[in-house]
């Protein structure tokens, strides 16, 4: 393949930059190009940033939200509500719902849905983690809280018929509809989440 530019370090850094993602290569010449009329200690300090964060940073054994000690500092706190865990999808709806103030709780992140199309079944998310929470932690209420997708859908039915027949007395409620059908929470603003959180509804098939 040609090179593109007349530098291979240049050309180096443009392919490196333009895997991250929404940076085409146009941005990441532009990234690039930005730094080369920096201080070099602010390009070190970017990516000494980045290999600490790299090799740093690990996932709550509990909840499964990034942490840089063994629990994170939500599962860790003596003022959470540790009777009612409210389930993700990922650890960017973790930061969400916080923001909004509206939750006290613990989180349970499952890193993904189930999607028979992409072949993801229920053994590869965090599924029979949040099992065992519910067994052995005094779990009150578990609130459903993975968007309004179809593959959320399949996913919150799955742990709903998964943990109601295990633990017939768990209470069991979704987050209202307040979020768009469609909407990722990432994308959802704060009013919403936290009127969705707060309105919350017993799950129903």
């Amino acid at each position: 393949m040609e090179q593109e530019f007349n530098s291979t370090l240049l050309e180096n850094a443009v392919s490196a930059l333009s895997r991250l993602p929404g940076v085409g290569r146009k941005t990441a010449l532009r990234y690039a190009l930005h730094l080369l009329r920096r201080e070099p200690s602010e390009a070190a300090g970017i990516g000494q940033a980045i290999i600490d964060l790299r090799q740093g940073i690990r996932y709550c054994r509990m909840c499964h939200n990034i942490s840089e000690t063994e629990l994170c500092p939500i599962c860790s706190s003596e003022k959470r509500n540790r009777s009612v865990i409210c389930v993700v999808e990922n650890v960017k709806d973790v930061m969400m719902i916080e923001k909004t103030r509206q939750f006290n709780g613990l989180y349970h992140v499952l890193g993904g849905l189930i999607s028979p199309v992409d072949g993801i079944a229920p053994s590869d998310i965090e599924i029979e983690s949040l099992r065992e929470r519910v067994a052995s932690d005094n779990i009150e209420e578990v609130i459903l809280a993975t968007g309004a997708t179809v593959e959320a859908d399949t996913t919150n039915f799955y742990i709903f018929r998964m943990l109601n027949r295990l633990y017939p007395t768990l209470k069991i409620t979704q987050i209202a509809r307040g979020v768009s059908v469609g909407n990722e929470l990432e994308y959802t603003d704060e009013a919403t989440l936290a009127r969705s959180l707060s309105a919350r509804t017993p799950f129903e098939f």
